[in-house]
């Protein structure tokens, strides 16, 4: 299971290097300014950005490679002892020896004692294969880990590029409200030399515009922000200022968002790979106990040789032997206990996880359906009321219909009104990201596009 899943990890970091050449060469995909200065980025090519520039790095983090190792070597039969060794090394060398094979004359030396042996240590009680199913657990651990980091991390890049769209959004109605102000200026400027309104209500209007320009480098400088935040979630802090975020959002599809409470935990806890490690460790620990408690059966070493010995009386011979270490004074009590600790400790983080998860999965839920109400009574027609408001305030400004504060108010209203709503799209963009990190599952890439002209004039 563990190659596979290296294999798995490879085949996905060449996707997503492909992905990424072909979403930032593709002009179709990749929009340029008029001055060839920013680009704009969907989330999808984000998302592959970060994957391209970061999959090893947190691969690495979460040690699934030396997991692999740990399962080799926990596998690992142990190696055979070869041992030589020479005897009866004096200065006559067994003259006139009687073994069987000497020649057994006095002045004929027959040589020295020489014996080659092979010790083999036997493991018994079951102790390599309980070494063997804690490793495999601790690499399943670390690829649940690694999953669980890739959950994390991803919601953490689509909060920050969904960030930076919002920014860009307010600085569009920074822009919108600075150039409508713009406009009236210029015709108030007309109106006051022809004694059309008061000079009272000609300065309120400037000091509107005044602010409203404050308001633009305020945003302007917001989005700034905003793409060297997202830049260095990305590694990718040379591009911080060549990229803005596509005005898209996510096409919302059926992630549970529709189940009680009770359905929708129940499938996060099957699913959630956070708790999926803690169990599979509290199952290593498990092994791990059981191994412990198995250390008091001694292991034994089997030893087979060849003696060419001449004090023997057979110059040739075999030997076998067996040895056993006795546990007489130590039978491992401390190992059994530090386990016993480690197995207990194991248990109650998943008992912690997976409390974490039924609260992530209740307040997930419940921000969701928030969210999106908020987003549907604005877009139901407080939208189109706050414009319809803004535009008649504004004619009948122009006709000396209405007071400078009643203009001066419409515009505020639809400002706050229409920040208001961006917050909203976001915020509900976001809950419904954070219900899919909160269940565990990855939601669609099919995305819908929203843009501000599709707002009633």
């Amino acid at each position: 299971m563990g190659l596979a899943f290296l294999a798995s990890l490879k085949r996905m970091k060449k996707i997503y290097l492909k992905l990424t050449a072909f979403l930032l060469l593709s002009s179709s995909l990749v929009v340029i300014d008029a001055h060839g200065a920013n680009k704009e980025l969907s989330i999808d090519e984000v998302m592959a950005i970060f994957y391209q520039r970061n999959l090893d790095l947190i691969a690495a983090q979460y040690n699934i490679g030396q997991s692999q190792a740990d399962a080799v070597i926990a596998s690992a039969i142990p190696n055979p002892t070869f041992s030589f060794q020479l005897s009866e090394l004096s200065g006559n060398l067994n003259n006139g020896a009687s073994a069987t094979g000497c020649s057994q004359s006095p002045g004929v030396s027959c040589g020295p004692a020489e014996y080659f042996s092979f010790s083999q240590l036997l493991e018994v009680a079951g102790k390599r294969g309980l070494r063997v199913q804690s490793s495999g657990f601790a690499t399943q651990a670390a690829e649940s880990d690694f999953r669980d980091a890739l959950r994390i991390f991803s919601n953490m890049v689509r909060h920050a590029y969904y960030g930076l769209l919002q920014a860009q959004k307010n600085r569009w109605l920074a822009q919108e409200i600075t150039g409508h102000y713009q406009t009236i200026a210029k015709a108030n400027r007309l109106r006051l030399d022809s004694g059309d309104i008061a000079e009272s209500d000609f300065l309120r209007v400037k000091m509107e515009a005044v602010r409203a320009e404050s308001d633009l480098d305020n945003a302007q400088a917001a989005v700034e922000q905003a793409k060297a935040h997202l830049a260095m979630i990305l590694r990718w802090p040379e591009q911080s200022l060549t990229f803005e975020a596509k005005e898209q959002w996510p096409e919302v599809k059926d992630i549970g968002q529709n189940l009680g409470n009770g359905q929708l935990i129940a499938k996060a806890l099957q699913q959630r790979p956070d708790l999926q490690a803690d169990q599979l460790r509290a199952a290593q620990a498990d092994k791990e106990l059981e191994l412990a408690h198995r250390l008091k059966y001694p292991d034994v070493t089997v030893t087979a040789g060849y003696a060419r010995d001449p004090s023997n009386n057979a110059l040739n011979s075999g030997f076998v032997g067996v040895s056993v270490p006795l546990p007489l004074f130590y039978q491992y009590k401390g190992e059994a206990d530090k386990a016993a600790v480690n197995f207990s400790q194991s248990r109650l983080a998943a008992e912690q996880t997976e409390l974490g998860i039924r609260t992530d999965v209740a307040s997930a839920l419940a921000t969701w359906h928030s969210t999106d109400r908020i987003v549907r009574r604005f877009e139901d027609g407080l939208l189109n009321d706050a414009v319809v408001v803004r535009n008649s305030a504004e004619l009948a400004y122009s006709r000396g219909a209405t007071s400078v504060l009643d203009f001066i108010e419409a515009q505020r209203s639809y400002k706050n009104v229409m920040r208001d709503y961006y917050s909203a799209l976001i915020a509900r963009t976001n809950a419904y990201y954070d219900l899919a990190k909160a269940v565990g599952v990855e939601p669609a890439n099919d995305k819908t596009y929203f843009s501000h002209n599709n707002l009633p004039d």
